[in-house]
């Protein structure tokens, strides 16, 4: 069974030794596109075990959540058996209410984390990210709504580990606060942020948990993410990487492109996993 994780002061930590854990691994998105995104047991494997990700942050869409129903979560509870098998963890990310992109949360959206807490509030291998990418609105909005998402999910697992990802499109973290225990702070860095690291998210995650939710550059982009990636190191941030199958790609029919040999060379120092794995999948 995968260790039940919590925070202290900055760091993600196991909660039964208080022992560090450092993230790190790849976006596979899909289920934000379709009920079935083809996801393979053999793919989940390359990602885990062939580039040694003990993540892997899986987006969904709400609105198949809430009317596909058993059909739509069973194949969900199969990436998540399957990643856990391996040694990793499975973050849910809210990426899109239904066919769009919205600014904010909706009415609807304690139904769904609800609807998650329940069918997963006893696997300790699966981590909740609240909503994808605030953006153009108040701070203030979103802050109502992080705490609003993790009361709601709190009321049924206490102990969920849940991602409150920052404005400006999941970059910008100041301001962002839910006060709560148990709360690590996502960030989404791309090339054309115009906010410094630091004060987007670098100063933030010297007193907080800090996570980059999203990375990711193209070819012309190298030298950026090697900039990056040693930021990254010198904070001792965990990440996931964007994405194993949407622009900008970071590997084509298994192949790292040149962005994603950046990605495949981080991953590779992560720690050996233990592929030991009896939580029952759904409630």
């Amino acid at each position: 069974m995968l260790p039940a994780l919590a925070t202290s002061g900055n760091r993600i930590v196991r909660r039964d030794t208080g022992e560090p854990v450092l993230l790190r691994g790849i976006n596979r998105s899909g289920f934000e596109y379709a009920c079935d995104p083809g996801i393979t047991e053999d793919e989940i494997g390359l990602i885990v075990t062939g580039w040694n990700a003990n993540i892997i942050r899986l987006p969904f869409n709400q609105q198949r959540v809430l009317q596909s129903g058993e059909e739509y979560l069973r194949r969900i509870d199969q990436v998540i058996e399957w990643t856990a098998s391996r040694g990793a963890y499975t973050l849910l990310d809210l990426q899109w209410l239904s066919e769009s992109i919205a600014p904010l949360p909706d009415a609807q959206s304690p139904l769904l984390w609800r609807t998650l807490a329940d069918r997963y509030h006893a696997n300790p291998a699966v981590l909740y990210d609240l909503y994808n990418e605030p953006h153009d609105v108040p701070v203030a909005d979103w802050n109502y709504w992080a705490t609003l998402l993790t009361d709601t999910i709190r009321s049924v697992h206490i102990d969920a580990l849940i991602f409150v990802s920052g404005m400006d499109w999941g970059y910008d973290l100041r301001g962002v606060h839910v006060d709560a225990p148990g709360i690590v702070y996502s960030t989404h860095v791309y090339p054309d942020k115009q906010a410094s690291w630091e004060n987007a998210f670098g100063r933030a995650a010297g007193e907080r948990p800090v996570f980059a939710g999203e990375w990711g550059g193209w070819e012309k982009d190298l030298a950026w993410g090697q900039r990056l990636a040693r930021y990254f190191h010198q904070l001792e941030m965990g990440w996931t990487a964007w994405s194993w199958v949407d622009q900008p790609h970071l590997q084509h029919d298994g192949v790292p492109t040149a962005f994603g040999e950046i990605v495949r060379r981080q991953l590779a120092h992560n720690p050996p996993r233990k592929s030991e794995y009896s939580v029952k999948q759904g409630g």
